[in-house]
């Protein structure tokens, strides 16, 4: 668990691009890495309110790492990479039922020319189950929406479900919302209709759609252990 004091008080300046983002500490403009390949436009806006990991590892290109922001009152995690471990840890936790029953949970399995988040199998009863984890942060009156951008990579893993769950393996495509005010989850028809319509055919094809929500602080993020209604319909 990641103690608060750790992290530096920022204001959001601007983006030059995906991977950086211009902030201001003190009246100093410095440049920190933001872990999320998303827009985030809606987050990251001049002004906004953000918090900083330093790092001293002498080798990075950038000395901090830009994990929340404040948004609409509410605290926002924009680590993607957290929300795998956030998921993986509430399985072992026990706090998502429809995935309890397994004795073999593991971070990352390699299929075919990809690697899925997560890996749930019970040998016994010769029973598995791949679990690819998606953190959402846009959301539009309290609704949660995926992708924020185009996501080849996203409509890629969603096929691979599919292959799975033709093989006989369980799919799990999951949704965890990073942002407080997201009730509800939909996928972003108009941003990216291509992922839209095969999480459509994923879900048609007998792959499982989770959603979940995510308690963020600066002292750690944990999942809240109740699923979230989705909607696949287009707008």
């Amino acid at each position: 668990m990641v103690n608060s004091s750790k992290y530096l008080k920022a204001t959001f300046k601007s983006r030059p691009n995906r991977f950086i983002a211009e902030v201001e500490i003190d009246g100093e403009i410095v440049i920190a890495h933001v872990p999320n390949t998303g827009r985030c436009k809606e987050l990251l806006i001049e002004g906004a309110t953000v918090y900083l990991m330093p790092s001293d590892n002498p080798k990075r290109k950038t000395k901090f790492s830009l994990l929340f922001v404040e948004n609409n009152g509410a605290l926002v995690s924009i680590y993607s990479q957290e929300a795998n471990k956030i998921v993986y840890e509430g399985i072992l936790n026990g706090k998502i039922k429809e995935l309890n029953g397994y004795s073999i949970i593991k971070r990352e399995k390699t299929v075919g020319n990809s690697r899925m988040d997560i890996y749930l199998d019970n040998p016994e009863e010769n029973k598995d189950c791949y679990i690819e984890v998606k953190g959402v942060t846009l959301v539009e009156d309290n609704v949660a929406i995926f992708p924020d951008a185009p996501t080849e990579r996203g409509k890629k893993h969603l096929d691979e479900l599919i292959e799975l769950k033709k093989k006989g393996h369980r799919s799990v495509a999951f949704f965890l919302i990073q942002h407080p005010n997201g009730n509800s989850f939909r996928p972003n028809w108009q941003t990216d209709i291509d992922f839209s319509e095969t999480l459509t055919m994923a879900e048609k094809a007998g792959v499982e759609i989770l959603v979940y929500k995510s308690k963020n602080s600066l002292n750690g993020n944990e999942i809240i252990g109740k699923a979230m209604e989705y909607n696949l319909e287009k707008y």
